[in-house]
């Protein structure tokens, strides 16, 4: 079995993500890395070759920064990589995602009990979205719980924008992946970050979706959905988290938006009929 990474980033080191820590976190269990670097207005691309892995393959890649339609940039970008691998199985890492230690012998596990049943497509994480600081997390159904990150190299399958995948079963329709879950978590840290980093993060990325750059405000979300983290993070990530104490305390006079309030009610409809609701762009299977 061989096992490719992937992933692509860009104005990594101004806008906050820790993408040496992400790559780093996967790199002992993948045979290759292909890192897709875009034109970077700082020192990312000269950070991953100071990693000095024979692993890593690096691509250097100009954005299409007349292509403001729903973030296929990012699917561009994705694909560029992704097109690169080589191994049996494609495992796609975004920059502000992190693994723990602990858990990759899971993920060599499920990816080789996998590997050779056709029925299987791709592997499914569930998601640990921090919030604020490094003690809280979001449970909603507004935040996706899990994702498909690994998918087989050898199925026909493309992104849409940046975030999932979809199979081609013609050419003309494409579907959601049939997955196998792996059972580990992914750790999420891209709502850690400072709000200066993510409000520059709004407006470098807003453009590719068309939209205005939206204000960061980490104290107006919804105080019912943050939750506080008990485990222990990933080693690599340690140093690069923040370092407040407690669950983050959002403004007390903040309202909770319509749709904020939609998913407190499904929240209460998951917990009273042990349901699961958020979304999900794969279909798990038996």
């Amino acid at each position: 079995m061989k096992v490719s990474a992937f992933t692509f980033i860009k104005n990594g080191q101004i806008l906050g993500y820790p993408f040496i820590q992400s790559i780093q976190s996967i790199l002992p269990i993948v045979d290759e890395f292909i890192i897709n670097v875009g034109e970077s207005e700082d020192d990312t691309l000269a950070l991953i070759q100071s990693i000095k892995d024979p692993k890593i393959r690096i691509i250097q890649s100009m954005w299409n920064d007349n292509m403001h339609d729903r973030g296929y940039v990012y699917g561009q970008q994705k694909m560029i990589a992704q097109f690169n691998c080589t191994g049996d199985w494609a495992f796609y890492i975004e920059g502000d995602e992190v693994y723990h230690e602990e858990d990759l012998d899971k993920i060599q596990v499920s990816m080789q009990e996998y590997v050779d049943n056709p029925e299987v497509e791709a592997l499914v994480f569930d998601f640990y979205h921090f919030y604020g600081n490094a003690n809280s997390y979001l449970d909603s159904p507004g935040w996706y719980r899990s994702e498909a990150r690994i998918i087989k190299n050898s199925i026909r399958s493309y992104a849409p924008d940046g975030l999932f995948w979809l199979v081609l079963g013609s050419n003309k329709k494409g579907k959601y992946p049939k997955a196998k879950h792996t059972g580990v978590h992914c750790y999420h840290y891209g709502w850690v970050r400072s709000e200066e980093q993510m409000n520059l993060k709004s407006e470098k990325v807003q453009q590719y979706w068309g939209g205005e750059p939206a204000k960061i405000d980490y104290s107006q979300m919804d105080q019912f959905i943050i939750k506080e983290f008990t485990g222990a993070h990933p080693k690599i990530a340690q140093d690069w988290l923040p370092k407040e104490k407690g669950v983050y305390q959002v403004d007390p006079n903040y309202i909770p938006t319509k749709k904020q309030k939609k998913h407190r009610l499904m929240l209460k409809l998951e917990k009273l009929f042990g349901l699961e609701l958020s979304k999900k762009h794969y279909k798990l299977i038996k």
